[in-house]
């Protein structure tokens, strides 16, 4: 009896645009197993998304359309089905029965005005013959699968009510509820908590095996996929540029857009002057379009840009001996939840929580911890965008919660804050170079718009974007440009001190790479002091001259960024570090007994 479950043999489907013709699944062709994990990975654009999207029939038309190749289904008793062929209404009992997804981002995935419970019931109803009791009795029982806390309070809560994993573990549970036998989990665990990230993909590989059911696991993180495919398939602008089990692509990466993949993702065991990108290993022909080589070796790449702990110590020894350009003392944030019937605060979420440090000049200090752990407010609270309780905070000798409206206006040109989605963070009424000129405007630096919008171009190229770009609106661009712009907006009062809160969290790994190196090439080149803040620790350590962990709105510990990684000394630092997928050979290989 065959073990083959999915067939996609010369898949092609391509969207009409604007542009032209864009070939988003360009002949592409693989299988899929009883009982396997397929990872299928590449950068925003590479057509992994589209393939799942084609698979269950789901490509918007127009202006998208399947136009060649097949998707044959191993159903029951031997009966192949061609999925392109079959009608709408036969394709639906195929959805949810057969083939379910989970898709990528949960809050738009739910709908808003329906609690958690009656979306799962539905998805129960429509494709099994049980009664609303029954659905309901099912519906609980999945959500304790999926280990959500209290399901019979998430059963009735709505989205807005629940965290991101927690939202997440509802799609999985809605994906799970008919018992599919193929799971399509889209970009699943992209932008949680590492902590949060390791306890889904755990979650996944474990109601895998109860229902016996495999997946088709999309993601641009080659590091989870280590952590969770039994092969790998690499996809580059709609094509597979390489395919293999995880163990050969890890140990042995033969296309160099795979060596570019595995090589930007931040080291743990090393520090590096910059991360690579694919573009040290591959360039694209703009003529003809062929792949041309760079490197050959992941190795030879990584050691060009390595650095020494001696240098590490250097460095840090170097930015000691300065006086601190921050100083926080016993720092409280405390939000009222409760009142009594006089408005007397009964009870308070103690956000930040009697937080003590100092920031010296040209250092970039990393606050790394889970979500709700106080980290990003503690960044609103230094720049006055969020109101202290008590304590202190003291910028180049002046009291910040002491200066007035008018004092820390002026004190704005030198204090700025990246924010964590940059696309929330435009205004989509704006174009690029409007947004980036505002602050100017406000400040009045430079003359006239003339000067600032030479100005703005000048910023545009030191963020690896151009000068055509100006009169563009942010829904033209990617997350990575997107965030290359509100750096480049950051940059335009000339600070000197800059918050990043989370500001490559939702970013493509190898894009995530490109703007973590424009933020150290700003640093060396302008003396840029920054608080770069982000939950996961092996990018906070890759940043950081000194780390400091944060837990429930106090500090954990803090120190060298080497130091932590290397001797944690409390239980919840080793936490986050044993979350972060490593993507090592070694522990693929015990995995897969190799």
């Amino acid at each position: 009896m065959s073990n083959l479950l999915l067939e996609v043999n010369n898949l092609q489907t391509h969207f009409k645009t604007e542009e032209g013709l864009v070939k988003a699944v360009d002949d592409v062709s693989f299988k899929l197993n009883k009982g396997e994990t397929v990872g299928i990975v590449g950068e925003s654009g590479s057509g992994k998304s589209v393939t799942s999207l084609s698979v269950m029939r789901l490509i918007p038309s127009p202006p998208g359309k399947i136009v060649g190749g097949e998707i044959l289904y191993h159903g029951d008793e031997g009966k192949v089905v061609d999925l392109v062929k079959v009608s709408e209404k036969q394709m639906r009992s195929y959805r949810g029965n057969d083939i379910s997804m989970i898709f990528q981002e949960p809050m738009t995935s739910l709908n808003p005005v329906f609690t958690c419970g009656d979306q799962v019931m539905e998805a129960i109803l429509l494709h099994q013959n049980v009664s609303k009791a029954e659905a309901k009795k099912r519906t609980i029982e999945l959500f304790e699968k999926v280990q959500l806390p209290t399901p019979e309070r998430i059963f009735s809560a709505y989205p807005h009510q629940l965290s991101g994993g927690q939202k997440q573990r509802v799609m999985i549970a809605m994906a799970m509820s008919c018992d599919p036998k193929i799971l399509i989990a889209d970009e699943p665990t992209t932008a949680l908590d590492v902590t949060v990230q390791k306890t889904i993909l755990q979650l996944m590989a474990k109601l895998k095996h109860e229902i016996d059911s495999s997946i088709i696991f999309i993601t641009h993180d080659l590091g989870v996929i280590a952590e969770i495919a039994d092969r790998v398939i690499v996809m580059f602008k709609g094509k597979i540029v390489e395919q293999g089990s995880v163990y050969d692509i890890f140990s042995n990466p033969q296309h160099p857009y795979t060596k570019g993949l595995l090589a930007c993702r931040p080291p743990l065991g090393k520090r590096l002057r910059k991360l690579p990108t694919v573009s040290d290993f591959m360039q694209v022909d703009k003529d003809t379009g062929q792949i041309i080589e760079k490197a050959s070796s992941v190795e030879d790449v990584v050691k060009s840009v390595e650095v020494t702990p001696q240098q590490t110590r250097n460095r840090l020894a170097q930015l000691k001996t300065q006086e601190p350009l921050l100083q926080v003392r016993n720092l409280r944030t405390w939000f009222p939840t409760k009142r009594n019937f006089f408005g007397k605060v009964k009870t308070w979420v103690k956000a930040v929580d009697d937080v003590s440090f100092d920031v010296y000049p040209g250092e970039t200090l990393g606050l790394v911890g889970e979500s709700g752990c106080g980290k990003t407010t503690l960044g609103r609270t230094l720049l006055r965008l969020a109101p202290a309780k008590s304590g202190s905070i003291i910028y180049k000798g002046k009291s910040i919660l002491d200066l007035s409206q008018n004092d820390m206006k002026e004190l704005r040109k030198e204090m700025q804050i990246i924010f964590q989605d940059p696309y929330s963070s435009l205004n989509p009424r704006l174009t690029i170079g409007s947004a980036i000129m505002e602050p100017m405007q406000v400040h009045g630096i430079l003359g006239s718009d003339s000067e600032r919008k030479d100005r703005v171009i000048e910023l545009l190229e030191t963020c690896n974007m151009s000068a055509n770009h100006f009169n563009r609106y942010p829904h033209e661009f990617s997350g990575g440009q997107r965030q290359r712009i509100c750096v480049a907006r950051a940059l335009a009062l000339n600070p000197q001190f800059i918050i990043c809160d989370e500001s490559v969290s939702a970013l493509d790994v190898s894009v995530q790479a490109q703007v973590l190196n424009l933020l150290i090439d700003l640093r060396e080149r302008f003396d840029f002091t920054y608080i770069f803040i982000s939950h996961d620790l092996s990018v906070v350590k890759f940043m950081s001259d000194r780390m400091i962990v944060m837990n429930k709105g106090k500090i954990e510990e803090m120190g060298p960024a080497d130091e932590i990684y290397n001797h944690p000394q409390r239980p919840y630092t080793q936490k986050l570090i044993d979350a972060i997928p490593k993507g090592e050979v070694s522990d693929i290989k015990a995995r897969m007994g190799v």
